[in-house]
């Protein structure tokens, strides 16, 4: 391992596929880096990808930001480490994201030891530690069930640090790694520690920040270079229009947050009530004073994700003043009328929700305003059955509801609803929940998560 007082580390933009400004990303690799780290998966989305296996980007998408750093690391002759492969991290999409390196690599005569870090958990493992007692909820989640995991169709592990840099040290030459699912500061830590930097609360705290990409500075953008040592480390954006602040920086602990002083991860919590924030000067920031706590307990976040019906939805706009001054008064006598003739509406195994955009359609029970009285309301209607036969008669049932439907002091004869879309009704396919979204301990940071190495 060899040591270095300063680690220089490059993160082109805050998810692989959202495409990266390349004036600027080469404005930081000319400027010398030590390794091109990125973050490529998010939960942010929901559960229909875990669910699906669906990537979270285009493979279009995913292949010019790979291009662009591989020719990076290429060029500069350092690591490129990515995280949480494809979105959800599944072991399909590693190999699938390392096949399209592959192609990369043929095209530019690339030469590349490429290691591969998987994080999918076997469901019998699962059941185990829960039968165990080893599993509980992560935050708001509800208790697990032996039915939850047994429905799951995908399970992942959130990985720390330690299985990266366990690749690290045994293989200190590897170009490119490429990890399922991870916590999304953990490539940035295991490379500063392979690098010697060894203060947790600085590797941790740096990482946290610029898995984001640049976000963290005014105006918020893509590109960013930390420069890390022993006791501190430095944000600089590398676009020329935009400058990392004390406040846009401390200001970065509010986002994604439960709070913004005590972060949970993989081994321990990062204790930000510490931490100090410094201007260098009118682009840069410097931060210093975080701590690390080591939990007792190792534990990992399990995520898991099953089917839970088949959905329809349809959309439009209604602008009639009196309809929108009973809207509420309308669709629960529209829904009593709907559960008459479904007896799964009656049972649960069916849902119709109403979604009045113009009114509380983001903020819905939340919104502050609960008097206001819009010009006109977009309603989004949508239906979740267990099949799409069923989903798609309920959904032409709702929507004539709210077409024709009558109301008190109604002025004219029919159409309520104003429909942009034919056909009206729209099958979407399968809907997932989080059927896990728990803490299970682990023995070692490590068991859960196989590696292998591959020259593409």
């Amino acid at each position: 391992m060899k040591q270095k007082d300063e680690v220089k580390i490059l993160t082109p933009v805050g998810m692989l596929g959202y495409g990266i400004p390349d004036a600027n990303f080469w404005r930081g690799v000319d400027g010398g880096i030590d390794a091109i780290i990125v973050d490529a998966g998010s939960t942010d989305p929901g559960p229909y990808q875990l669910g699906l296996s669906k990537m979270i980007v285009s493979e279009s998408a995913l292949r010019k930001d790979l291009a662009l750093c591989l020719a990076g690391a290429v060029k500069a002759k350092v690591p490129f480490l990515m995280g949480s492969a494809g979105g959800p991290g599944i072991n399909a999409h590693v190999d699938q994201t390392i096949e399209v390196i592959r192609s990369i690599a043929k095209e530019n005569g690339y030469k590349l030891k490429v290691a591969a870090i998987y994080s999918d958990v076997d469901a019998g493992i699962v059941r185990t530690r829960f039968a165990d007692g080893r599993i509980v909820p992560c935050a708001s989640a509800p208790q697990l069930t032996m039915e939850d995991i047994n429905e799951s169709t995908n399970i992942v592990a959130q990985m720390g640090a330690e299985p990266i840099l366990k690749v690290l040290l045994e293989h200190p030459d590897v170009d490119v790694i490429v990890a399922g699912r991870a916590y999304d500061p953990a490539m940035f830590a295991a490379f500063c520690q392979f690098k010697g930097i060894d203060d947790p609360g600085i590797y941790w705290h740096m990482g946290k920040i610029m898995e984001c990409g640049a976000v963290c500075a005014e105006p918020k953008g893509r590109v960013i270079v930390a420069t890390v040592r022993k006791d501190s480390f430095d944000l600089e954006p590398m676009a020329p229009n935009e400058r990392c602040t004390t406040l846009s920086v401390a200001a970065h602990t509010l986002y994604e947050k439960t709070r913004p002083d005590l972060l949970a991860g993989p081994g321990g919590l990062l204790d930000l009530t510490t931490a100090k924030y410094e201007q260098l000067n009118g682009r840069t920031t410097r931060v210093s004073g975080s701590t690390f706590r080591p939990s007792p307990v190792y534990q990992v976040k399990l995520e898991g994700s099953a089917i839970a019906g088949q959905r329809t939805i349809f959309v439009g706009g209604i602008r009639d003043p009196i309809l929108i001054a009973q809207i509420d008064t309308f669709l629960e006598s529209l829904q009593e009328r709907l559960r008459a003739g479904y007896p799964q509406l009656q049972t649960g195994e069916a849902k119709v929700l109403f979604h009045l955009y113009g009114k509380n359609g983001v903020m819905g029970d939340l919104e502050p305003e609960k008097d206001f009285v819009p010009l006109e309301i977009g309603i989004l209607g949508e239906v979740t059955a267990p099949t799409q036969e069923l989903a798609n008669a309920i959904c032409s049932s709702a929507r004539i509801g709210v077409l024709h439907m009558p109301y008190p002091d109604q002025m004219a004869t029919a159409g309520n609803f104003a429909i942009p879309l034919n056909p009206p009704e729209n099958p979407i396919g399968p809907v997932c929940r989080f059927s896990i979204y728990h803490l299970m301990e682990v023995d070692s940071p490590t068991e859960l998560f196989p590696s292998r190495i591959l020259e593409v």
